[in-house]
This record gives C-alpha cells, sequence and structure tokens, in this order.
C-alpha cells in the first residue's frame, strides 16, 4: 500500500468519526433544547396583544324591576321565577315574577291607614258641620233679642228715666253678644277649615300611599318592553341574576334584550400590555364555539382605569372591540379570541424570547454560536410580541444563537461599545 493511499485511508476515518461528533453537537440526541440553535431572522415584525374576550350586543335594552322600590322602602326583594336565558320573547310577554310578601305587608298596614284617615276624615268633616251649625243657630237667637231688646228701649220713653237707663243697658249687652257671637263664628270657621285640611290631607297621603303600592304589585310581574332574547344581567361580581337572586333597589336590573346586529367583544388586557393598544386598531377574532370562523374588528374603547384581579395583585383595563358586519351565529356571552394588531415593524431583527438572558437590571445578553463553541453577546432588546423580540444591536442576520443556557457557561460578557446601553460585567 502506497504512502498516498494510507493517507487517504487515514483522512477518511477522521471524517467518519468527526461528522458523529459534529452531529452531536448541533442536534442533541437526548432531546434537550440547550444546544438547539435559531438564526436571527430580519423581516416583517408583527406586535399584537392576545387576549380572552366575552361576546356581548353593542347595544341593549334593559328589563328593569320595579322602580319605586325605594319609595316603598323595600331595599331589596327575591327574584321568584324568571324564564330560561336565551329565551326568543315578544313584546308585553312573562318575564319574571318577584316575590311580593314584604310588598303585601305594606299594602295591608296601607289599607288600614287609609281606612282609619277616611273614617277620621268623615268624623271631622260631621263635628265641624256640628260646631258651625252650632254657632249660626246662636247669632240669630241673639239676632232675636237684640232685636227685641230694642223694642223694649222704643216703647220705655214714657217710663221714669231709671227704667229707660235700665232697658238701654240691656240693649248694649244684647249687642255686645250678638258681637261677640259674631267674632266666635269667625274663629270656630278658621278652626273648623284647618281641621278640615289637616284631615284632608292626611287622608289624600294614606290614598296616594295604597294605590301606589297597589301599582308598585303590579310591577312585580315583568314583562318585555319590547321583542328579543332574554340576556341574564350580571352583577357587580360578574355572577349573573338568576332565580333566587336578589333585586338591589339601587340597580334593579333583571336582564336586558341585546340588538344583535351589531356585537362587541369586552376584554381585559394587563398592564404592561396596554400601553400598545390605540383605538382604531385592527383586530382577528376567533370563536371558541366556532374554531373555523374568523371576524375582523377594531378597538373602540380603552379603559383609563385600571381594574384588581381578584386573589392576584395584577391590574387589567377593560378594552371594547367592536366586530365589523353582522352574523348570525353571534349570540352573547360567547368567548372570543382577540388578537390586536398593535403594531407592524419592517425589516427588524427578531429571536425568540428564550434566546435572551440577562443580568441585573440592565444587561441582557444571548448564547451566540463560534464555530464549535459559543460566547454570550450583550444585545439591544426593542420591541416584543408573545414569542419573539427585536433586536437593535449586538447581532446580525443570519446569526446563530442557543434557545437555552448552555451546560458550560462560564465566559465572559462581549459588551456592547455603544453609549445607550450600560456596560456591564459577568461574575
Amino acid at each position: 500500500m502506497t504512502m498516498f493511499k494510507k493517507k487517504r485511508i487515514v483522512i477518511f476515518t477522521a471524517t467518519l468519526i468527526l461528522i458523529p461528533i459534529l452531529i452531536y453537537f448541533m442536534l442533541d440526541p437526548t432531546g434537550s433544547t440547550e444546544r438547539i440553535m435559531v438564526p436571527v431572522r430580519k423581516g416583517e415584525f408583527v406586535i399584537s396583544v392576545v387576549t380572552t374576550g366575552e361576546l356581548e350586543a353593542k347595544n341593549s335594552i334593559k328589563i328593569m324591576g320595579p322602580a319605586g322600590l325605594r319609595s316603598a322602602r323595600i331595599w331589596q326583594v327575591k327574584l321568584d321565577d324568571i324564564i330560561p336565558e336565551g329565551t326568543v320573547v315578544q313584546k308585553n310577554e312573562y318575564i319574571a315574577k318577584l316575590d311580593n310578601s314584604e310588598l303585601s305587608e305594606k299594602i295591608s298596614t296601607s289599607s288600614n291607614d287609609y281606612e282609619i284617615s277616611s273614617s277620621e276624615y268623615t268624623q271631622t268633616r260631621l263635628d265641624t258641620a256640628l260646631t258651625l251649625r252650632a254657632a249660626r243657630d246662636e247669632i240669630v237667637n241673639l239676632e232675636f233679642a237684640y232685636q227685641k231688646q230694642t223694642l223694649i228701649v222704643e216703647q220705655s220713653q214714657f217710663e221714669p228715666p231709671a227704667t229707660i237707663q235700665q232697658n238701654k243697658i240691656e240693649l248694649e249687652k244684647a249687642k255686645r253678644e250678638l258681637n261677640q257671637a259674631g267674632e266666635n263664628y269667625k274663629l270656630k270657621f278658621q278652626k273648623a277649615v284647618a281641621q278640615m285640611q289637616a284631615a284632608f290631607s292626611k287622608l289624600s297621603t294614606d290614598k296616594s300611599r295604597f294605590e301606589f303600592l297597589k301599582a308598585l304589585l303590579q310591577q312585580f310581574l315583568i314583562k318585555a318592553p319590547e321583542s328579543g332574547m332574554l340576556i341574564y344581567h350580571k352583577n357587580w361580581d360578574g355572577q349573573k341574576i338568576n332565580k333566587g337572586s336578589m333585586i338591589n333597589t339601587w340597580n334593579p336590573i333583571v336582564a336586558t334584550l341585546p340588538d344583535l346586529s351589531v356585537m362587541v367583544s369586552k376584554t381585559f388586557v394587563n398592564e404592561v400590555d396596554i400601553r400598545k393598544i390605540k383605538l382604531g386598531q385592527s383586530v382577528d377574532i376567533g370563536l371558541d364555539a366556532f374554531p373555523d370562523k374568523h371576524l375582523n374588528g377594531k378597538v373602540t374603547s380603552v379603559s383609563n382605569v385600571g381594574e384588581q384581579i381578584p386573589n392576584s395583585d395584577a391590574k387589567v383595563f377593560e378594552v371594547t372591540v367592536e366586530i365589523d358586519g353582522s352574523d348570525e351565529t353571534l349570540r352573547p356571552a360567547m368567548t372570543t379570541s382577540n388578537n390586536i394588531l398593535a403594531e407592524v415593524l419592517e425589516d427588524a431583527l427578531y429571536i425568540p424570547l428564550e434566546s435572551v438572558h440577562s443580568q441585573g437590571d440592565t444587561l441582557t445578553y444571548v448564547f451566540k454560536s463560534s464555530g464549535l463553541s459559543f460566547k454570550k453577546v450583550q444585545v439591544a432588546l426593542g420591541q416584543s410580541n408573545e414569542n419573539e423580540i427585536t433586536i437593535l444591536d449586538g447581532l446580525q442576520e443570519g446569526d446563530l444563537v442557543y434557545l437555552s443556557t448552555p451546560a458550560d457557561d462560564n465566559g465572559p460578557i462581549v459588551l456592547l461599545n455603544t453609549d445607550n446601553i450600560k456596560i456591564g460585567l459577568n461574575d
């Protein structure tokens, strides 16, 4: 065998040994991600916010409980019965019934009060009539007495002076009694008017309350104000009002009749992403009930005030997405997936979020492939979406970066030499 042939055999044998080793380092046969690398890509970078929402009608008619509960001093009332949610009803059809036991007691009490005041009014009217009649009779009698005494004085002009004087005194006395009776009658009349007014006022108040409570009782049977599909109302805690629920006087909404021609998706965005959401942004909407159906919409409302998630420190902001057009398959309370298109960057460099690591609050780096090894390279980060993040500096298109930290990570970080990035050192 010649020397040349021996060299070819050695090279071929070495190649057969090295190739599996290289493949091992490039693709870990154990399935671990520590040696999986991805290239730095360049192109269109879509920044979107994905949230879960719930469909509801943009406009709806509220079906209210009795409007006069507060005036009746009833602060809450139980919902005894309500038809199933989703029922299509016609105008004036039966919707629900409220427990009227407390109101019935108040009606009974009010009825008794009305009867008593009616009786008192009648008694007052009779008493004042008798009193004034007696006063008028007294005035008439005193007028007769005065006229009689006047005749006596006229006929006694030839009597002794003492007798004439006595008759004149009696005449003056009769006149004074007549005048006094007239003044008394005026006072009695004014008193009678006041008594009648008080009795009538009490009668009117009791009658009005009795009639009001009776009319209120009719409202405890709730009917549809218009035709439509019945949707249960939700309380402040998100619980739907149903049979057995309590209707409060400050918010007596029982259900709604939504206008299904215009639907919206109510969703909540966390405080980290809310800055990305703007009015008018396009939204791709999916339906859990119809996985193959996709709708278009736009952001029409962004809340300025955050809400606390129960049992959590996280805060969210309500966002309303209006759906374009109408669709007969859409129903209130359907769950939606809302992909809100926040921004599109052209010619952006980007890598998976898993490839980015941090040290402290300011230093971010990646593990960049360098031949058969790697090096830690500091990078400047830009905007991100759910899966990827843009690179402003530190990498180029086509560079290979590791998805996770290699097992033999003990080298220094290659720092960027830029003014806008704070320089840090590896531990």
